[in-house]
């Protein structure tokens, strides 16, 4: 079970506490161009009143990791950031007369005998150590320092800097237990791991120290963590299960672990916002650390995981707020609408959000409209399944989304003759497989690449599919369908694609309801032939997507 410590400590909080960089960690390395962004960052940084509180927003730094080994932390990680921190502090100190001079941290290092004397006693302005490489880079580091506060014009206040940097900086203090230290810093600097912000909640809410009184039943104690890890363990299994994954997302994971995305949206993390935005939330509402507030904010963690797989158990939600979602809907906007409303009035807004997606003159859409053309024809299929309603099968947004469907002509089109003369010989064959014209047929077989324009003009007047309709382009000869499945049959002529269609879906691969309803003429009910797509299935077929969407018109 893991026992580490997490908090924030501002640099005031590590005054008079010592730490040691051991031998394993690279020595001081930081340039004067970090150097002077740390300064500008505290700089340009304002705190703000946090409302219903006494206290201010504050810049945060990234982690610090450490063990404590006979009374003095062992930094891990991080020990860049801490030299900086503490070179910044000494020079702001030699401001004071020396009587009032603050006592600071103690930073050691072990490849360097009588380190902490050197940063204490041997750091002066226009003075660069060479006597070793650390000292070199520590020095310089220490001068470029002396010279930012030099060239700070008459507005600046160093009595505010000083202040915001001691009370307003924080860094995020990862205290570990549970592992021997050259095994962590191996850890973290071979990639293996890092502190991501889902980590670093987990801290929080596992601590024991978070449980309050120290002397409460241990097994109690120990109770309550196993509870929470495994919720935590099944949340997070739950999320990895692509079906759900992709319909709360467009895209794959960037997060280590899947569920930093409920932390993520719990937060509501502003697009612009720093890396550990969501944990400085959770630390946030962890005001008191008590046992109670650890169990109803991990409440408050299960309840909106809940409101989300509830909307993907639900046949309805799913298949609506799926369209939503997949149509570039804010799922955050989505959740936050949901507060205080019944079932059938959360319905009725995301009926209302689905009619704001809705194009309003479906049969003026043409190709050109692409991303319009994919939205109906996206709904369209979703409607016409959630019509079903003895049907139990679920539109698959992760394949939707991972196997990038997108529209596609239902009759040949002209202008998109094949190119190269294996392609021309493979369309001819395919082709051939549905033409019971010898003398056609005699052309195909003996074909020339200097002929195949002709034979392919030829083609497509046996298909009816040359000028067959005056707009190739328009909604009614489109159909949704994945990019394997067009790439297996290119520009092919009608009775080609609904063959490919056919031998696809008895191979189980997934066709869209209404692609499959389009290849085997399901909308018109006067079928005359098979081999083309006429005037009359155009018709039908765009009928049928009014039809079916109006409810949100």
């Amino acid at each position: 079970m893991q026992e580490n410590y997490i908090a924030l400590k501002s640099v005031s909080n590590m005054l008079g506490e010592n730490f040691f960089i051991p031998a394993y960690q690279r020595g001081y390395r930081w340039t004067s161009q970090q150097v002077e962004d740390l300064l500008n960052d505290i700089t340009e940084f304002v705190p703000k009143e946090i409302p219903d509180s006494d206290k201010k927003t504050w810049y945060c730094l990234q982690p610090i990791i450490v063990k404590n080994i006979n009374n003095q932390w062992d930094v891990i990680d991080g020990q860049q950031r801490l030299t900086t921190i503490y070179l910044i502090l000494h020079y702001l100190n030699q401001g004071y007369a020396e009587n009032r001079r603050k006592t600071l941290f103690k930073l050691e290092y072990e490849t360097r005998e009588g380190s902490a004397e050197f940063l204490k006693n041997h750091l002066f302005e226009e003075k660069i150590d060479k006597s070793n490489i650390d000292y070199f880079f520590i020095s310089s580091a220490y001068n470029t320092i002396a010279k930012w506060f030099g060239k700070q014009d008459e507005n600046f206040d160093i009595g505010q800097f000083e202040s915001k940097f001691m009370f307003c900086t924080k860094v995020i203090w990862y205290e570990i237990t549970d592992m021997d230290s050259i095994e962590m810093f191996t850890r973290i600097n071979l990639g293996k791991i890092r502190l991501t912000n889902s980590e670093l909640i987990k801290a929080l809410f596992l601590n024991s120290k978070n449980f309050g009184d120290k002397n409460k039943d241990k097994i109690k104690i120990r109770l309550k963590q196993f509870e929470i890890a495994a919720e935590w363990d099944k949340m997070e299994y739950a999320l990895q299960n692509e079906s759900f994954w992709y319909f709360l997302n467009n895209n794959e994971s960037d997060f280590s672990t899947r569920i930093e995305y409920i932390f993520e949206l719990m937060s509501d993390k502003p697009e612009d916002s720093d890396e550990h935005y969501t944990f400085r939330f959770f630390n946030d509402i962890f005001k008191n650390r008590t046992e109670k507030e650890i169990s109803d904010n991990w409440l408050a963690v299960k309840r909106f995981y809940q409101t989300l797989e509830e909307w993907f158990q639900d046949r309805e939600l799913y298949h609506k707020i799926g369209f939503l979602i997949a149509s570039g809907s804010d799922l955050k906007e989505i959740i936050r609408n949901k507060d205080k409303k019944t079932k059938s009035e959360y319905i009725e807004y995301i009926n209302q959000r689905i009619s704001e997606k809705a194009d309003r003159n479906i049969e003026e859409l043409e190709y050109k409209n692409l991303q319009s053309v994919r939205r109906i024809l996206l709904l369209h299929n979703i409607q016409t399944m959630l019509n079903n309603t003895q049907e139990t099968s679920r539109f698959p947004f992760d394949r939707f989304k991972k196997e990038k469907w997108d529209v596609e002509h239902i009759s040949a089109i002209a202008e998109e003759m094949p190119k190269t003369e294996q392609h021309q010989k493979d369309w001819l064959t395919q082709a051939s497989k549905h033409i019971r014209d010898l003398q056609l047929t005699e052309k195909i077989n003996t074909y020339t690449p200097d002929h195949f324009k002709e034979i392919f003009s030829e083609v497509l007047n046996y298909f009816n599919e040359q000028n067959v309709h005056e707009d190739v382009n328009d909604i009614s000869n489109l159909v949704l369908l994945d990019a394997s499945t067009n790439r297996s049959y290119k520009n092919a002529v009608f009775p080609v694609k609904r063959s490919t269609i056919i031998t696809r879906d008895k191979q189980g691969i997934f066709i869209p309801v209404c692609t499959k309803n389009v290849f085997m003429k399901f909308y018109n009910p006067e079928v005359i032939q098979m081999t083309f797509w006429n005037d009359s299935d155009r018709s039908t077929y765009l009928s049928d997507i009014i039809n079916t969407i109006k409810i949100y018109s």
